[in-house]
């Protein structure tokens, strides 16, 4: 179905647990048709007050739809879930969180049944849907055209990335940000460990430090331009071997403050271990190829 402006196209969804909940609010609040499924009925009951019809079946769900988005608890759900359901003529949506190869099998799943698959990432929490503020957003990946056609109802509970037909390729983008995010948290923690048992007020150290990580995120854009050149010694403000020479500093401040040591050190490592392979005069890229390993 290609959706026009104004047209309410109907949506089927699967699974009701905090981040469905969401989705379903906002095509409800939109006025898109919407039928929902989930595992446990009891979760439909607020949403069939607002208006959206309960099936009683995974089937009957996705026989109501032509759009029919999967937010499930894992790949094995899917599974369960849709195994035994006809999926011809249906466009499936899988905003399950999962990795690049369940995502591709997942494609091949789909198509072999008789149906177009997009494969989703959602760079949101719960609260983030339906708030255009928040800043949320979904990667998407996997068949373009699926995604043209609905770009307009799936953009309704956040914004939409479309980052390549490669089906892998949201939730390739979606573990790659998180896992950023995690590093991130990890010198934050060790951060506030530092200073744990010092008369220093954490809510007075906290813009310090959000305020030093801002100025140096982008410093991937030269990690960026850096890989796509294969020079590592271009723009470099700190070279490897002068921040080498520092790590000692950083490890014997974590001793002195009680504070153990096991989130920096193994980046610490990494360090030493390109300093001996590579040039000193490099900048830290090069610790993208130390740890990607060989085919």
């Amino acid at each position: 179905m290609t959706e026009t402006h104004g047209d309410k196209s109907p949506v089927t969804l699967l699974g009701l647990g905090a981040m469905g909940t969401a989705l379903a609010r906002t095509w409800l609040a939109a006025g898109h048709p919407l039928t929902v499924w989930n595992r446990t009925p009891g979760r439909a009951a607020p949403l069939a007050a607002d208006g959206a019809k309960v099936a009683g079946s995974a089937a009957e769900a996705v026989a109501a739809s032509p759009l029919v988005v999967v937010c499930l608890l894992d790949d094995a759900s899917v599974e369960e879930t849709l195994g035994g359901v006809d999926l011809t003529g249906r466009d499936l949506v899988n905003v399950v969180t999962g990795t690049p190869a369940q995502a591709r099998a997942r494609a091949a799943w789909a198509e072999r049944r008789g149906a177009r698959y997009l494969d989703g990432g959602i760079m949101a929490v719960p609260p983030m849907i339906g708030v255009p503020e928040a800043g949320g957003y979904v990667f998407y990946s996997g068949s373009r055209e699926l995604f043209e056609e609905h770009r307009e109802t799936l953009a309704v509970p956040a914004g939409t990335t479309y980052v390549g037909e490669d089906a892998g390729f949201a939730a390739l983008h979606d573990v790659a940000l998180l896992s950023a995010m995690y590093g991130l948290f990890a010198g934050v923690t060790h951060a506030f460990a530092l200073i744990r048992r010092e008369d220093v007020d954490p809510a007075a150290f906290a813009p310090l430090l959000t305020g030093w990580l801002t100025a140096m995120a982008p410093a991937a854009h030269t990690t960026a331009r850096q890989l796509t050149s294969g020079d590592y010694t271009t723009d470099v403000v700190s070279n490897l071997a002068m921040q080498v020479a520092g790590t000692p500093t950083f490890l014997a401040t974590a001793e002195e403050q009680g504070v153990s040591p096991e989130l920096i050190r193994p980046y610490f490592e990494l360090m030493r271990r390109r300093l001996a392979v590579g040039s000193g005069e490099e900048d830290l890229t090069g610790l993208v190829d130390l740890l990607v390993r060989k085919p």
